[in-house]
């Protein structure tokens, strides 16, 4: 069950601009914020404990309460950057409260890490946290001061080959460093 509340919730994600985009003709943001906050919490009742996955989840009920509330269709638009703000703090924090982020997706593989590689997962995941940063503010400012069709493009279509972009690059890099070590 809580596999299929996850694919709801990437699907619900990947497809969200694109349904702010084209529903917001015919649905009411208190519809979304319904749809979307029942994905969330029903994740928070029956997901895995993860790190940061209780406060991501409240974090994002709370806006879905404050879409219902206020049924105000701007509001829609902030939901990329609550996630990409939440990410960073996700990210940024496990730099100072460790291990860091990318070093413990790492342990899920290989346990036993190397002293470089340990280095390199904190490097990464300072990369990580530049990206989620720059990411929110530009999302925050399509939000503010761009037309929908731009603020769908980015969060929608730029933003997520950004991230595959990284996810490529650091892939390379990673094959380099480990040919090295």
């Amino acid at each position: 069950m809580s596999r299929l509340i996850g694919l709801g919730l990437l699907l619900a994600g990947l497809l969200y601009p694109f349904a702010v985009y084209y529903g917001t003709e015919h649905f009411a943001p208190w519809q979304f914020g319904l749809l979307l906050g029942s994905l969330w919490l029903l994740r928070a009742l029956t997901g895995a404990r993860r790190p940061g996955s209780r406060w991501m989840a409240v974090a994002i009920i709370l806006f879905c309460l404050a879409l219902a509330w206020f049924d105000n269709p701007h509001l829609l638009r902030w939901y990329p950057s609550l996630v990409s703000a939440f990410m960073l703090a996700l990210f940024g924090l496990s730099l100072k409260y460790g291990p860091p982020m990318v070093e413990r997706l790492a342990r899920m593989t290989d346990p036993q890490l190397p002293p470089k590689a340990i280095v390199y997962t904190r490097q990464v995941t300072v990369v990580w946290s530049v990206f989620f940063l720059c990411n929110g503010l530009l999302a925050a400012a399509l939000t503010l001061w761009a037309p929908l069709s731009w603020w769908t493009l980015y969060n929608g279509l730029i933003a997520y080959g950004l991230m595959g972009l990284l996810f490529a690059v650091e892939w390379l890099v990673r094959q380099r460093v480990r040919g090295r070590v």
